[in-house]
């Protein structure tokens, strides 16, 4: 399965647009899920999805892994994913390099880490926890985040290499989140892209955010911008063919204005392709 999408490009699964996606069957390679979404014994969700598997490739991705907490792993959690995946064979199951919440409660957001040698010897054994019993390798997504932590030991970058190169995962390289990062702490989001080894991605993430001047929040409702399209080229660039898709969870426009946004990515990725072709 996952070669079978390894060139493609696809879409954030979304219920406002499962009309069209069953009665178009839209020029999509694939459907990115919401994990937590589907982890339920039944009812409309899982028809819905069983449905859309029967003609798309589907990737599970998670927001409750809470990979980086000090509360140990949810093992009932964790048991729900792997069902959902017996029942859908994603290509792969991803989730977040971050924490969601710690004793029991849930905070709903993705909460970053400090990049520091305890956070990576807390991490990293957790990851390979997961993967056993997930029976598969984990990808893992940069996230998001607006302030930088004063004791942190290593870049994010580095932090990140460290993680993969320990644990054996892979990466779910979201370049909206790195442009949005990088902003908001002045730091250079190519430098970000150039130092991440280039097998280590499987997947990319394009979305929009919200620009609120001195600072931007990562929020999937709006456009893809420029500058992102443009660090989507240079990691097309640094990566090759990862599978690639857009995100999009609110402020939802008509479906043809996302297939719009997902042919600007595979026509960014041709003529990539080409000129290093021709090189």
């Amino acid at each position: 399965m996952t070669s079978s999408i390894t060139l493609g490009f696809g879409l954030g699964l979304r219920p406002f647009y499962y009309p069209t996606i069953l009665d178009a069957n839209p020029r999509v390679d694939w459907f990115e899920i919401v994990t937590e979404n589907f982890l339920v014994p039944g009812g409309r969700p899982l028809a819905m999805l069983d449905r859309i598997r029967e003609n798309y490739p589907i990737v599970m991705h998670g927001v409750s892994l809470s990979i980086a907490s000090t509360t140990a792993l949810d093992l009932d959690y964790l048991r729900s994913v792997k069902d959902l995946a017996g029942r859908i064979e994603p290509a792969w199951v991803s989730d977040h390099l971050c924490w969601t919440g710690v004793h029991g409660v849930n905070l709903h957001d993705l909460l970053p880490v400090p990049y520091t040698f305890e956070a990576l010897d807390h991490i990293v054994p957790r990851i390979l926890r997961v993967q056993d019993i997930l029976k598969r390798s984990l990808v893992i997504e940069n996230v998001s985040s607006y302030l930088a932590c004063s004791f942190s030991e290593m870049t994010e970058q580095d932090f990140i290499i460290e993680i993969v190169r320990h644990s054996g995962c892979r990466l779910l390289l979201d370049v909206n989140n790195v442009f949005v990062s990088s902003f908001n702490h002045r730091t250079s989001a190519e430098a970000f892209v150039d130092a991440l080894p280039a097998e280590s991605v499987a997947q990319i993430h394009l979305a929009g955010h919200s620009n609120l001047g001195h600072y931007k929040i990562d929020t999937h409702d709006e456009d893809i911008c420029e500058e992102v399209w443009n660090l989507y080229a240079r990691a097309r660039r640094r990566f090759g063919p990862a599978a690639t898709m857009i995100e999009r969870d609110d402020n939802f426009p008509p479906f043809d204005r996302l297939l719009s946004e997902l042919d600007r990515a595979r026509a960014i990725a041709a003529e990539v392709d080409a000129k290093e072709k021709a090189a």
